[in-house]
């Protein structure tokens, strides 16, 4: 299976390339860059050293998809819809977007958070791949768009809640390290400010909250549910550690536990944890750990959610999805096994 990455020399795209040059059914993978387009592989993703000695190369969108079998747009957002109509023409098997250009079907909502959609014709060709709720429904998709790192944690969070009736809106708070900023420097990602610190960002409006709210909508069927996303930074690099908060009956509470195991029994990428997770228990991984907690006598819940940004939370779920929507093991290329202490 052929397959080509175009802007891999973030972050996300390193981990997606890790990822990529180890699966078992991928033969040939092509990384391109227009910043790194010429130079080693290695130099921008030193660990890839061991993995290839391919150099990124400068095509166009449109120039690398063509012949492929799979092509994963690793880009700023805004940056793919500019380039998914080239990569259509290109006519490769399946196309899968890191970005949020097109989580959010819902122009309105996509709107308030991000502004007027640029490509708004190809919305409806991309299929949502939340990879651990979605599942099987993802064969035969033909375009995926990858979920945010933020939004996985949120909505594996709310998930098994969905049909218990939450009293009002659920709250979500939620930190993540620096990778989540990205490759290029910002005041906020310099190490000086972010070591020893932890702030608050995107306050009554993270732009991850349109695809909860989204998803929150559509699982209640509640067409002005709504749910709040309380995104922080932390002194840390890799990761995300999400609480919810909410309350529903009594009765739920109770059995919030098999609730969970429930909903996500059956799923390789999800652990049910017997304590609060520790992040460092995901990091490196492609798992959600969880646990979740109730209050009989108040109704009040409380699930923790643990995973790796760039993996769940980026390229591991980006290839998790590519797995269903093929028909290949969900699991192939991800059984990692991460290093601890990290």
């Amino acid at each position: 299976m052929k397959v080509a990455v175009v802007g891999a020399a973030g972050y996300v795209g390193g981990e997606l390339l890790r990822l990529v040059l180890q699966h078992p059914d991928i033969t040939e993978v092509v990384a391109t860059s227009r910043s790194q387009a010429g130079r080693p592989i290695a130099e921008a993703h030193p660990a890839l050293a061991s993995l290839t000695e391919a150099r990124f190369a400068g095509l166009s969108a449109g120039e690398a998809a063509r012949g492929q079998d799979v092509v994963f747009l690793s880009l700023e957002h805004g940056e793919s819809s500019k380039v998914a109509g080239e990569v259509f023409d290109a006519a490769p098997g399946l196309v899968v977007d890191l970005a949020a250009d097109f989580r959010v079907r819902d122009l309105r909502l996509y709107e308030r958070y991000y502004g007027p959609h640029p490509a708004p014709d190809l919305v409806s060709r991309f299929t949502y791949a939340l990879a651990d709720v979605r599942g099987a429904e993802l064969h035969g998709a033909e375009a995926l768009a990858a979920p945010g790192c933020f939004a996985t944690a949120a909505q594996l969070a709310l998930y098994p809640l969905r049909s218990v009736g939450v009293d009002g809106i659920p709250a979500l708070f939620g930190v993540t390290g620096s990778s989540g900023a990205g490759v290029h420097p910002k005041p906020t990602a310099h190490h000086p400010a972010r070591a020893n610190n932890l702030f608050a960002y995107g306050v009554l409006g993270h732009r991850h909250d349109a695809e909860v709210v989204q998803a929150w909508r559509s699982w209640t069927g509640e067409p002005t549910a709504t749910a709040r996303l309380m995104a922080h930074s932390g002194p840390f690099v890799r990761g995300i550690h999400l609480t919810l908060h909410a309350t529903i009956s009594p009765d739920a509470a109770a059995r919030v536990g098999d609730l969970f195991s429930s909903a996500y029994s059956g799923r390789p990428f999800v652990r049910m944890a017997d304590a609060p997770p520790q992040l460092t228990h995901a990091v490196g991984t492609n798992m959600a750990n969880i646990h979740a907690v109730g209050d009989a006598s108040t109704g009040e819940v409380q699930v923790m959610v643990v995973l790796d940004n760039l993996i769940k939370g980026a390229g591991g779920q980006a290839v998790q999805a590519m797995n269903l929507a093929l028909g290949l093991d969900e699991s192939a290329g991800l059984r990692l096994a991460a290093p601890f202490p990290c």
